[in-house]
């Protein structure tokens, strides 16, 4: 049996193209005849389904352990609150209060409860649509609006097809939590950027991030020309490798202006892409 290859694409800033090229990836994939699937990890605003059209055929939610006290056997020592990292429960004149949206489910005051006063329910935080484009499987999380607990839905959107031959990851644009609960165990990180002064910033960022995770990388340029020497320059400087550069082709715009891809509508990239699948998994299996 195949080792599975897990390829995460992300990015410092929004706006890259990192779905452009998460999603081409996983087409590349497929012509290929790699057992692939695709995961949106970017739960906020998912947008890859505007380009693969999956067919859904599966939505389940997703929720987050919250605690519960039996205000009976309670008996207002506050050990619940001085062992939560979040104030999400705390203990003033003996009551306790508990902010579920402030908490990040790890049972650290259940455990601490000497009176075993506090159980757990389970709060719903989003859901996961499950289905198939083309012959890749498709999977995508929806947080609920307002909710801030991101990371828990992203684990449980990475945990799936982890069976398939090649899992490519449309990782959240930064590098705050969300993106540290994508990338997380991944094989290699691809990291999008553009020849800008704003791109390059954000690329320092996160190649610090990956850096300090031992992940190993490359970078893909977006929007490249050739006389943008920004990006090539600072890599050389930073001894990064440029896996590819992707040209700045006005094509490409309007083939995502209309909710199509690039690799099947513009002529010349399905070849980038198809190279860039190849190279890529050639590191990631070094």
């Amino acid at each position: 049996m195949k080792k599975s290859i897990t390829i995460a694409v992300a990015s410092g800033k929004g706006g890259t193209g990192k779905t452009t090229v998460s999603t081409s990836l996983v087409c590349a994939a497929a012509e290929a005849g790699y057992e692939a699937t695709y995961l949106d990890c970017d739960v906020e605003e998912p947008n890859g389904h505007l380009f693969l059209k999956p067919r859904l055929e599966h939505r389940f939610p997703v929720g987050i352990p919250v605690p519960v006290v039996d205000e009976e056997k309670c008996t207002g020592c506050g050990a619940c609150g001085e062992i939560c990292q979040y104030s999400a429960i705390v203990c003033l004149n003996k009551t306790v209060l508990t902010f579920d949206k402030m908490c990040h489910g790890c049972g650290g005051c259940a455990l601490a409860c000497p009176a075993g006063a506090i159980t757990e329910k389970e709060r719903e935080i989003g859901v996961i649509e499950k289905g198939y484009a083309g012959n890749s499987v498709f999977a995508h999380g929806r947080l609920n609006v307002g909710e801030i607990m991101g990371p828990p839905l992203i684990k449980a959107v990475g945990s799936i097809g982890r069976g398939s031959e090649l899992r490519i990851i449309d990782v959240p644009p930064g590098t705050s939590c969300p993106v540290i609960a994508s990338i997380k165990g991944v094989d290699y990180v691809l990291l999008v950027t553009e020849p800008t002064p704003f791109g390059i910033y954000d690329l320092d960022l996160a190649i610090d991030m990956v850096r300090e995770l031992e992940l190993p990388f490359a970078v893909v340029v977006n929007r490249s020309r050739r006389d943008q020497i920004m990006a090539r320059d600072y890599c050389k400087k930073k001894n990064v490798k440029i896996m590819a550069e992707l040209a700045d082709d006005r094509k490409v715009a309007e083939s995502y202006s209309r909710g199509e891809l690039p690799y099947f509508d513009v002529p010349g990239y399905r070849k980038g892409m198809d190279e860039l699948l190849i190279s890529v998994l050639k590191e990631a299996r070094e």
